[in-house]
């Protein structure tokens, strides 16, 4: 299965630095564009090569239609998932850890910004910042109710944990998650 992509993906750096050069009335760099396409480029070839689906959530992620369908159809799970995907490490079920010189080469994780590109690329919509900081959308902190259903960064809801252990993934031990049990 070809994976979930946004075709706005990586778009939201490259339209604001042209609208701050014809604001500034300046010209805009081809070479700067050129950057911004070939990040595109390498986006979309990311998972030629089969090596990149082993061990890969985000491959899981934007490859399982039954996940995609839940993202596509409900803002708030979408929010859920960007949510639980930020800065915690998740590690295949199938990966025994302990019996690994290096286990934590086997974890799977992203940062806030990357998170929202993915959920993006599953809802086949958008870029990174329209999820990032969602968790802490009108002010909210780690101690005020769920607004609109959304949660914290770093938070993993139940049907999210069981959604991605369905998937193939859980949370790996002693992560940032472990302050909302």
């Amino acid at each position: 299965m070809k994976p979930s992509k946004s075709p706005d993906r990586h778009t939201f750096q490259k339209e604001g630095y042209v609208k701050r050069q014809v604001e500034k009335g300046e010209s805009v760099n081809e070479d700067y564009l050129d950057y911004f396409e070939k990040i595109i480029e390498d986006h979309d070839s990311k998972f030629d090569d089969p090596k990149t689906h082993v061990n890969n959530m985000e491959y899981d992620l934007l490859t399982t239609d039954w996940m995609l369908e839940k993202v596509r159809v409900s803002e708030s799970y979408a929010q859920n998932l960007y949510s639980a995907l930020c800065n915690n490490d998740f590690i295949k079920i199938d990966v025994i850890p302990i019996l690994r010189q290096n286990p934590k080469k086997d974890y799977w994780s992203a940062s806030w910004r990357y998170a929202g590109g993915i959920v993006a690329d599953m809802r086949q919509e958008g870029d990174y910042i329209d999820w990032y900081c969602s968790g802490i959308r009108g002010g909210m902190s780690y101690d005020d109710d769920i607004k609109d259903g959304f949660v914290p960064e770093g938070m993993i809801t139940d049907e999210i944990r069981n959604d991605l252990q369905r998937l193939g993934w859980v949370i790996a031990p002693g992560g940032d998650w472990e302050k909302f049990v």
